[in-house]
């Protein structure tokens, strides 16, 4: 459910509408298991579904979408920082959003935070874990 709220938040905010095809081609599912997902966000309060019409979130489905897309930007920010491959970030950051905490995730984006606000130890780490990769 995580993601379709992620991805029908990205493309409203994006085209400023969204239709089941389009999130179904982005997440490489039927347009089927769309609709279904639509309904049920519909039935949870978290959008409005209408049979051969669009979806929209309500203001609590708008609500939690946000949060996730930042729980995931933050988690891209913070793989990338540490130095995981760029070609692994996006699988890594799908298994880690659905498991790590509200906390978790505060306490990794004030890491992020601590990282740009003081550049000079950012690079003692890059340096640092370059520095490891050599011995290893």
């Amino acid at each position: 459910m995580e993601d379709y709220l992620e991805r029908i938040y990205l493309t409203i905010e994006e085209k400023g509408y969204v239709r089941s095809r389009d999130i179904a081609t982005s997440l490489n599912v039927l347009p089927s298991s769309v609709t279904k997902m639509m309904q049920k966000l519909d039935e949870r309060g978290l959008g409005n579904y209408e049979r051969y019409g669009g979806f929209t979130l309500t203001d609590e489905g708008h609500k939690l979408a946000k949060k996730l897309v930042e729980k995931h930007e933050i988690l891209e920010n913070f793989l990338t920082l540490i130095g995981v491959e760029e070609k692994h970030i996006y699988e890594e950051v799908e298994r880690l959003e659905h498991y790590i905490s509200k906390e978790s995730t505060i306490c990794i984006s004030k890491l992020i935070d601590f990282f740009e606000q003081n550049p000079s130890i950012k690079t003692s780490y890059i340096k640092y874990c370059k520095d490891s990769q050599k011995g290893n």
